[in-house]
């Protein structure tokens, strides 16, 4: 299988890169300028993580953001769709700070996505790994993988607003 390979890098940008790597599974990984201390902070403290997660391209808001980081523990975002919610929803089956999180993605009517992120710190610098395996094709297709480059971006802004050596609190 031929793996399909994009990436998006502006001078004062790290390159984020998107990679099938197979029939049910999407890769996107990028460094950051951050320890993965601070990185981890940012996806696990619902304060940070709201600040960046959704692509402002899309015009969206969270109207809530609700995360039990702690293996068994649940979250769920909730976003305005016309006059009622739209929602996502998932439990975290792992979490080592400052390593790796991994968590269901349970509101697809075609099976469970399961989503896994690693920080791997290089130099100060956190070389981020998300991947995301999808139950089928047709639900691969319909994934939200495609966000991730906009939404690696607010990440990276958010983490040099809050300065490298800054403990997110």
């Amino acid at each position: 299988m031929d793996a399909r390979k994009e990436s998006e890098a502006t001078p004062a940008k790290n390159r984020t890169e998107v990679e099938r790597k197979s029939e049910f599974e999407l890769a996107v990984t990028r460094t950051v300028d951050a320890p993965a201390r601070v990185v981890f902070e940012a996806w696990t403290k619902a304060e940070l993580f709201r600040r960046w997660w959704v692509p402002k391209s899309f015009g969206l808001s969270l109207l809530s953001c609700e995360m039990d980081v702690r293996v068994g523990g649940q979250y769920r975002l909730a976003f305005p769709n016309g006059d009622s919610t739209m929602e996502f929803f998932g439990t975290y089956l792992e979490v080592t700070p400052h390593s790796r999180l991994v968590w269901t993605n349970e509101e697809g009517d075609g099976g469970v996505t399961v989503t896994t992120v690693t920080f791997e710190e290089r130099e100060g610098k956190t070389l981020l790994a998300v991947c995301d395996r999808y139950p089928s094709k047709e639900a691969m297709e319909s994934g939200a993988m495609g966000a991730m480059p906009e939404a690696l971006d607010q990440l990276g802004e958010l983490l040099a607003g809050l300065g490298s050596s800054t403990e997110a609190r």
